[in-house]
């Protein structure tokens, strides 16, 4: 489960530079969502490989 909160702490820290970014137009804003998406996608593959591991070793 630390991977699941990994991935909800992640979307959290990223709430303030989404405000910021669509409600106040700053770009660099922009760029660090973007930055955080990439980790997050990176981190949402990162969990699938792991349960597809874990779901074929124990058969």
């Amino acid at each position: 489960m630390s991977r699941f909160t990994e991935v909800k702490d992640l979307v959290a820290s990223l709430e303030e530079d989404f405000e910021k970014f669509y409600e106040k137009g700053n770009k660099a804003a922009g760029t660090r969502v973007r930055n955080g998406m990439q980790e997050i996608k990176n981190l949402a593959q990162d969990i699938r490989k792991e349960i597809t591991e874990i779901k074929n070793s124990s058969k």
